[in-house]
């Protein structure tokens, strides 16, 4: 009976010490799948921050002599790249605990593979000399994509990842802030910087080209009735009232994507209103049209800012802007 009983707790000890050692070679399993998959990870996203550089270095206007083409090649270039690198992470080997963060972690990827497409597929179109309104503003959208996988890697991928490695105590974190975030400079989120940047890239040698530049307010007219800087006028409102703005290039070069805003009013019921020409030769005079949209009150003085925005190398603006005083009646 004794030795029964020697011989059960034997084996119970035995069976004890084999689960404990199989649980623990799974733990071990389990540590290093979790570790290798932030190690690929971590390569993944440094490599997307190193196409962040490339991207932003092919969009900013130039200090010397460019070269378009080679832009266009490298816009290519970073197309294939990251498609390759969403491939690769949708590879990765992950352990279930993972699962939900490499979800986010492969969209992030994702959507800038999807944009740096788009850049690359419209690049062209905004340094040519038709079509490059749309092209720019489709690449400004496309900031707006890049900004949204900075939120999934920063707000969703980052923080459940540390969040279940720190359930069992794995001591690997991801890449840190910076490696993570792919719009750097907030500026690149403003779609008038995305557009003198490309403005420059089509100038010789940076944001202008060489000699004197500068655009001058001209007459400005509403429905019909010419506006008389620091005077009053009175314009009946009808559906299709426009405003009228002559723009004269004043400068030695041609000028592209002018751009000419409005603003009606003042505060927060303020309408403001754009429009952009698309080139003006030295010495040409433009009108730009711009539809009064929105209902300004009547029968009260309502403030009118008319303003030329500054092209890349102008110095002088005075002449840029214009302040009128319209009565609108109905």
């Amino acid at each position: 009976m004794v030795r029964r009983t020697i011989a059960f707790v034997g084996g119970l000890i035995v069976l004890a010490l084999l689960v404990f050692g199989f649980k623990g070679c799974l733990d071990a399993r389990k540590e290093r799948a979790m570790e290798d998959y932030v190690r690929d990870a971590n390569e993944l996203t440094q490599l997307s921050k190193a196409e962040s550089k490339t991207l932003f270095g092919i969009l900013r206007a130039p200090s010397g002599d460019d070269q378009s083409v080679d832009r266009q090649n490298q816009a290519n270039t970073l197309k294939a790249d990251s498609a390759t690198l969403a491939d690769r992470a949708r590879g990765l080997d992950v352990p279930d605990e993972l699962s939900e963060a490499q979800d986010h972690f492969l969209e992030s990827l994702e959507l800038r593979r999807d944009a740096l497409s788009v850049v690359a597929e419209q690049l062209p179109g905004a340094l040519a000399t038709e079509e490059r309104r749309s092209s720019t503003g489709r690449i400004w959208q496309m900031m707006q994509v890049f900004l949204g996988s900075d939120v999934l890697m920063n707000y969703r991928y980052s923080p459940i990842l540390k969040d279940a490695l720190e359930a069992d105590g794995i001591a690997a974190a991801p890449a840190g802030t910076a490696a993570r975030t792919f719009v750097e400079d907030p500026q690149w989120l403003d779609p008038d910087y995305v557009a003198d940047q490309i403005t420059g890239i089509r100038g010789s040698g940076g944001g202008a080209t060489p000699g004197l530049h500068g655009d001058g307010l001209g007459t400005v007219s509403l429905a019909g009735v010419t506006l008389t800087p620091g005077g009053s006028a009175t314009v009946p409102l009808s559906g299709d009232a426009a405003f009228d703005v002559q723009v004269v290039n004043q400068g030695e070069s041609t000028e592209t994507d002018v751009t000419v805003t409005v603003k009606v009013g003042s505060g927060g019921d303020a309408l403001d209103l754009e429009e952009t020409i698309p080139e003006i030769a030295a010495g040409e005079l433009k009108t730009a049209t711009i539809p009064l949209s929105g209902q300004p009150p009547t029968g009260q003085n309502v403030p009118i800012v008319v303003r030329v925005k500054p092209v890349p190398g102008e110095s002088v603006t005075d002449n840029n802007e214009g302040e009128f005083t319209v009565i609108f009646t109905r």
